[in-house]
């Protein structure tokens, strides 16, 4: 009993303690009115502020220069020609480059195509006497005109003979063989001298 009541009391000591509070006794004090001094604020409109002007251009300075070069020696040039009634201007002709040809070079166009001796008569006539129609065609009922190609030399000897085009039947080959073993033709020429010439004729084989 006595130790419940000990604690009791030092409880309520304890609490007593830390519930206890203080007050500065003193009087509240009249500051009176309180003078504004404070300048009204005004509403500033905001500014923009301009752009730099531009840096100032300076002009080029055009500087004279002295002729690196001087002429010590004076040209005089006399116009004062004496031209007679009887002084007679001739004429400038101004002629063209000569064209270089290689020898080697094939015309397919020329000034003087390649003939034939004796033309294009005797051409068809070497052709009936030295053409044989091919048996092979004979039977297969073939006919038509091959085209050869070749070329006509210098000298008027044939070579490179070629078939351009053919119809078979073993025409083809009987026609390479009588070009190839024609006699030979007067060259072409061009600007008067003999070149080499590409032909191109036709072979017509026709059954009677």
């Amino acid at each position: 009993m006595f130790l419940n009541l000990g604690l009791a009391i030092s409880v309520g000591l304890t609490l007593a303690a830390f519930e206890y509070k203080s007050y500065d006794d003193g009087s509240l004090k009249d500051l009176g009115q309180v003078a504004d001094d404070f300048e009204e604020l005004l509403d500033i409109p905001i500014t923009e502020q301009p752009p730099p002007p531009p840096p100032p251009i300076e002009q080029p300075v055009i500087q004279e220069i002295p002729d690196e070069v001087e002429l010590e020696e004076k040209i005089e040039v006399n116009f004062d020609v004496d031209v007679k009634e009887e002084t007679v201007i001739k004429e400038v002709i101004i002629a063209d480059a000569p064209v270089v040809e290689k020898a080697d070079e094939i015309f397919d166009v020329v000034e003087n195509s390649p003939e034939f001796p004796g033309g294009m008569e005797a051409w068809n006539e070497y052709l009936r006497k030295n053409l044989k129609y091919p048996t092979q065609a004979r039977r297969m009922g073939v006919e038509g005109t091959v085209y050869v190609v070749f070329v006509v030399n210098t000298d008027g000897s044939i070579q490179d003979v070629e078939l351009l085009r053919g119809i078979g039947g073993g025409c083809d080959e009987e026609a390479l063989r009588v070009v190839s073993g024609a006699p030979k033709w007067t060259p072409g020429k061009q600007r008067g001298r003999p070149v080499r010439v590409r032909m191109r004729l036709p072979i017509r084989f026709k059954l009677g």
